[in-house]
């Protein structure tokens, strides 16, 4: 048996850093940084979205738009200021792909204007993205 001295010598002992509890403890870890990671890193625009009971989830997108309550647009965290500014800043965070693959994710208010979500959607036609996901909250879902 490792670790025992039989016969009474100290030719036979054999001793080694047992590494099973430190792989343990360092997979333990790992997991509990992988579940906490998505919360710490959720975006701070806060938003209500409309409920639905028929959502789907969406794939993730490098194009994340966000429209507040009061009709302010976040291209990702940045603020977009200016709406003339939006093509540019579409084009370079496309890194020069082909944008009619690409879909944009769009979270808006449910009591943001009906007109800034569409006013969107064709500024994105405009810079070619073609492929939308609107986001909601699920009907079931807690806030």
């Amino acid at each position: 048996m490792a670790g025992s001295n039989f016969g009474g010598s100290d030719e036979g002992f054999f001793s080694e850093i047992n590494i099973t509890p430190l792989v343990d403890v360092v997979l333990v870890l790992l997991i509990i940084f992988m579940i906490t990671a998505p919360v710490i890193y959720q975006s701070a625009i806060k938003v209500q979205l409309p409920k639905t009971k028929s959502g789907e989830s969406s794939e993730k997108s490098p194009f994340q738009f966000t429209i507040g309550k009061a009709g302010e647009l976040h291209m990702g965290e940045e603020k977009v200021d200016d709406w003339a500014t939006l093509p540019q800043k579409i084009e370079k965070a496309g890194n020069g792909k082909d944008l009619s693959q690409e879909v944009a994710s769009i979270s808006a208010d449910e009591a943001a204007q009906h007109g800034q979500v569409v006013k969107l959607m064709d500024v994105l036609r405009q810079a070619g993205i073609s492929r939308f996901a609107l986001n909601v909250q699920s009907a079931e879902q807690p806030k």
